[in-house]
């Protein structure tokens, strides 16, 4: 379970530094895509496995089907942390997240997430944690 937030920067060749925690938990492979916020998602492998046999059930027949398996299957990556615990994220993942510079990752459940620093900050400035709690009770899940 992954869970917290870390701030890093990018180096000159595109590379940030995972935090060793979720180095840890993420093992030697593993995989990094589009998400659904203009941010980047990190799964393990064996999470990553999970994830890609749903996206292997979901019908070829349905639009928003193929639309959701291709934002996340395109720019998939397997990927391993360097000695020094930097992680490459290509130019096309950067430029999807808007990342430049600065970067925050954070511990979301079972992925771990790569925020530009700025758009997390915006995120979470929009955020209205009453609202969102009220809506969550009215499915049943309350705090």
């Amino acid at each position: 379970m992954f869970s917290g937030e870390y701030e890093h920067s990018l180096d000159t060749k595109g590379r940030v530094i995972m935090p060793s925690k979720f180095r840890e938990a993420l093992g030697d492979v593993f995989y990094i895509t589009k998400g659904l916020d203009h941010n980047l998602l990190v799964f393990s492998r064996e999470e990553w496995d999970v994830f890609y046999n749903k996206l292997n059930t979901l019908p070829m027949a349905n639009k928003n089907a193929r639309g959701f398996s291709r934002l996340f299957l395109s720019g998939a990556v397997e990927c391993e942390a360097n000695a020094q615990g930097r992680v490459l994220l290509p130019a096309t993942l950067r430029a999807y997240a808007g990342i430049d510079k600065d970067v925050t990752i954070i511990g979301n459940g079972n992925k771990v997430e790569i925020w530009s620093t700025e758009n997390w900050n915006n995120y979470i400035d929009a955020l209205d944690p009453e609202m969102i709690a009220e809506s969550l009770c009215e499915i049943g899940i309350n705090i």
